[in-house]
């Protein structure tokens, strides 16, 4: 179905954005199951992440150094990794937020019928 590929490519896309903004408003580390809780949490848009499609996400954010984890403890599970920001996660971060909103406001004109390239 061509409107599950489009949300499968808008996500993946939107995905390590999303996690870094996440992250970067966090005090605190968060963990995989957390994030995708306050993502999900009283969204009616379709945006919403499967809990598996963020751990992907996750790993390839540490791998570049733009997260940093720790795994620590559960009481009452396995031990769990908490994934925080790095500084390079952070400049990264303001990049790409910038790409966003151009990119935002490029496809909202295109939209709305006012680019004329």
């Amino acid at each position: 179905m061509p409107t599950k590929k489009f949300q499968k490519e808008m996500n993946s896309g939107t995905a390590s954005l999303v996690l870094l903004s996440v992250l970067s408003q966090s005090e605190d580390p968060m963990y995989g199951y957390q994030i995708g809780k306050m993502l999900n949490k009283n969204r009616d848009i379709a945006l919403r992440m499967k809990q598996g499609a963020l751990y992907p996400v996750l790993r390839s954010l540490e791998k570049n150094a733009l997260l940093s984890s720790q795994v620590e403890p559960s009481v009452s599970g396995p031990p769990r990794r908490y994934y925080q920001i790095t500084t390079e996660g952070d400049e990264t971060l303001k990049e790409w937020l910038e790409i966003w909103q151009e990119m935002k406001s490029f496809v909202d004109k295109t939209l709305e019928g006012e680019s004329h390239v």
